[in-house]
């Protein structure tokens, strides 16, 4: 017998965009890479013009690379996935070295489709523009639902089983990730 089910609206705020240990886990994570390939990559990258430095704690961008993510935004999706505010983040960490700003793009423009990259340089580069973007979008909003089922065992006693599941209402960030 179903005893409760509970909805609930939340929201999902975006990941700040990524600092050198935050891109080595997650190149681990979705592409597999080690610490060491990751920079290996990512070096490539800077030599190439493509991103920004990338041995950084800090989290926080320029602001006229915010302006140009906010334009790249407002070109690609519609004006729903773009905050009325731009987005500013702040490491969280007090011994924090935040000489550069964070890893991102140097070009909004070059998305990973145009990109003249291949390989592991353009899985990686495709990670990073992802992130960047998402960055400055807006919140995704998700209905969770649980539910509370009870039923009776062979013995008699009672058995409770709890259900839960989400369901995304509007993707907000979570589309750059989807492009």
């Amino acid at each position: 017998r179903v005893e409760e089910v509970d909805t609930r609206p939340t929201r999902r705020n975006p990941w700040p965009p990524f600092t050198t240990s935050t891109l080595q886990m997650e190149a681990a994570r979705k592409l597999g890479f080690s610490a060491a390939h990751t920079m290996r990559v990512a070096q490539t990258l800077y030599e190439a013009g493509a991103i920004t430095y990338m041995r950084t704690d800090g989290v926080q961008m320029d602001p006229s690379a915010i302006s140009a993510a906010r334009v790249a935004i407002s070109d690609r999706y519609s004006g729903h996935y773009l905050p009325e505010k731009p987005r500013h983040y702040e490491t969280k960490a007090k011994n924090a070295q935040e000489a550069h700003e964070a890893i991102r793009p140097s070009n909004f423009a070059a998305t990973p489709a145009n990109a003249a990259l291949e390989g592991d340089d353009l899985r990686l580069y495709d990670l990073i523009w992802k992130r960047t973007m998402a960055s400055q979008m807006v919140d995704a909003r998700v209905l969770r639902t649980t539910i509370e089922i009870t039923a009776t065992g062979v013995d008699g006693e009672p058995a409770v089983f709890t259900a839960s599941g989400k369901a995304i209402e509007f993707a907000g960030f979570r589309r750059a990730s989807a492009a």
